[in-house]
């Protein structure tokens, strides 16, 4: 694998953010940051087509509908079903209808944390405090 050189300049107050997250982790500044900007590139072209639209659309939300979006999850009986269905096939398996459900409702759960973290991304980038979206459950 072939590297490229990267030169960043960064601000007094981002530099020290990185440089704690680097000793908390125990790792270099420039590992901790490399590693930040690998989980933060979001590749559209893996996705399937109407989530990378649904992704891509998300740059052109106001930041309340952003906040919404940050806050959103699966429905309450959805989330209670799709748990019970991984113990059960822990337990004792799934039925061929049981895995396609599961399939599916795994699916909306990946959705929604995608749309959830690619909103808190902008709204990162946008100069929004998003530590609010690590304490609690989200909102509905």
């Amino acid at each position: 694998m072939t590297t490229q050189t990267l030169t960043l300049e960064l601000g007094e107050p981002l530099y020290q953010r990185l440089q704690e997250r680097a000793l908390r982790t125990q790792r270099s500044v420039e590992a901790e940051a490399l590693d930040l900007v690998a989980n933060g590139v979001l590749d559209l072209d893996q996705l399937e087509p109407e989530l990378a639209e649904a992704v891509a659309q998300l740059r052109f939300l106001d930041d309340a509908a952003l906040w919404q979006a940050a806050h959103m999850r699966i429905a309450p009986t959805d989330a209670e079903l799709l748990e019970g269905l991984h113990v059960k096939r822990q337990r004792e398996g799934l039925s061929t209808g049981e895995a396609d459900q599961a399939r599916t409702l795994t699916r909306t759960y990946e959705r929604v944390m995608l749309i959830r973290a690619e909103a808190a991304a902008l709204l990162h980038e946008r100069g929004h405090d998003v530590e609010i979206l690590r304490s609690g459950p989200p909102r509905v």
